[in-house]
């Protein structure tokens, strides 16, 4: 009977070499998967060596979907949960992306877990396999599952990746949330005083001309306003309606290099109110994702290089630079933190007791949690604040309309009275 050499996983991922005796390569392979084994090569000994395929004959070539884009965090989520399920119920790590690739629409995720098992059948781990999709799988998530990895506890790791994810969506679903009540009626009081400006102001010229009324300043401003609106050079409707998009495009051009970034996030900063919002969600963004990099057992000083690359704000981002080159010559957290001034005195107090009882992560997690509860006190400030504000602002440019267009008409039926 032939004999075959083999590599295969274990159901821990272990590299596993050995030989069988089987009647063929089929044959083979069959009793290499009922020993528990996933193989990833099979040869017959003395005879020419296969290539990765052969383990897997008979298994079902998956149709790929042609996509662009990433994956949603949302999606990333929910996978992520999944996977901390069942890897806890001890399914191995291959069957289980086998499980969740399936039940995936097509798409990009679907594409990539397809990727990332013939990476694993191929002998690569799996954080090795993710760092191969980084539009699915960032830094932070690389790292995070290449620590749960080393320690054995992938399971328990892929839960707290989980969990951050969601708090730091909660806490962007938050700010977002709060934004959309005043843009939309920003932009419905915008598309009325567009089409007053538009439709009606040039109405009411035409009466005054026809009536040859002496005009109010206030009326005549109106009337000047609305020309430009219509007959401008470029035309306002024009500049009213691309100035978002130019404003929009400005700033993403801007932020394509680091010092356009850092000079935007310090002008954002400065902002009334809207600033000190951003600058919370900064320190809890941070905070939590440092904390849960050292939780999951990633080294002090690669913690603070990825959390220094996600951390979406320049200034933080310098900040944690520098903390990280003093930490490297010796210093503590801490004290480099206190000197960039970036956070408040009770964020490095917290950090630096946190340093001395040998519980850091435990007292970033707090810090970021505190921070959240006062990012949703100050959103909820932020949307109070802007409601009255909102409709004394409407109130005044539709009072103003309604004066400068009634003025002229008192005037005209004052004139046309005393001629009777």
């Amino acid at each position: 009977m032939p004999t075959f050499v083999y590599e295969a996983m274990n159901q821990a991922g272990q590299e596993v070499k050995d030989e069988v005796q089987a009647a063929s390569s089929e044959d083979a392979l069959s009793k290499i998967r009922n020993l528990g084994y996933f193989p990833t090569r099979i040869r017959e000994k003395g005879g020419k060596k296969k290539g990765p395929s052969t383990a897997v004959m008979g298994k079902k070539k998956v149709k790929r979907t042609f996509t662009i884009g990433g994956v949603p965090t949302k999606t990333i989520t929910q996978f992520t949960r999944q996977l901390s399920t069942l890897q806890d119920a001890g399914l191995p790590i291959l069957r289980s992306l086998h499980i969740l690739q399936q039940q995936q629409r097509p798409g990009v995720l679907k594409n990539v877990l397809h990727d990332v098992s013939e990476d694993i059948e191929g002998g690569t781990t799996l954080s090795e396999a993710f760092a191969k999709h980084p539009k699915a799988f960032n830094r932070l998530y690389v790292n995070m599952v290449a620590a749960g990895e080393t320690g054995g506890v992938l399971d328990v790791i892929l839960l707290r990746l989980a969990e951050f994810m969601e708090k730091a969506q909660r806490l962007k679903r938050r700010v977002i949330g709060a934004m959309v009540y005043p843009v939309v009626v920003i932009s419905f009081a915008v598309i009325i005083v567009s089409g007053i400006m538009y439709f009606v102001i040039p109405k009411f010229e035409d009466i005054f001309v026809d009536f040859d009324v002496e005009l109010p300043k206030m009326t005549q401003m109106l009337i000047d306003v609305s020309n430009w609106f219509i007959k401008g050079r470029p035309p306002g409707w024009a500049v009213v309606g691309l100035s978002p998009l130019l404003i929009f495009l400005f700033f993403k051009i801007v932020r394509q290099s680091k010092g356009g970034r850092y000079v935007v996030d310090v002008i954002s900063l400065k902002i009334p109110v809207f600033g000190s919002i951003l600058e919370k969600t900064a320190v809890a963004r941070f905070t939590r994702t440092l904390g849960t990099l050292i939780n999951a057992g990633v080294p002090i000083l690669e913690a603070i290089n990825i959390t220094r690359d996600t951390s979406g704000n320049e200034v933080y981002a310098r900040a944690l630079q520098k903390v990280h080159d003093e930490i490297r010559e010796g210093d503590s957290m801490a004290n480099p933190l206190r000197a960039t001034k970036v956070c408040d005195g009770i964020v490095v107090n917290m950090i630096d007791v946190g340093e001395e009882t040998g519980d850091l992560d435990k007292m970033l997690i707090k810090v970021a949690d505190n921070y959240d509860e006062e990012v949703d006190t100050a959103v909820n400030s932020l949307v109070s604040l802007l409601e009255p504000i909102m409709v004394v602002v409407l109130g005044a440019i539709v009072g103003f309309i309604v004066v400068s267009l009634f003025l002229p008409l008192v005037s005209l039926i004052e004139s046309v009275s005393s001629g009777i």
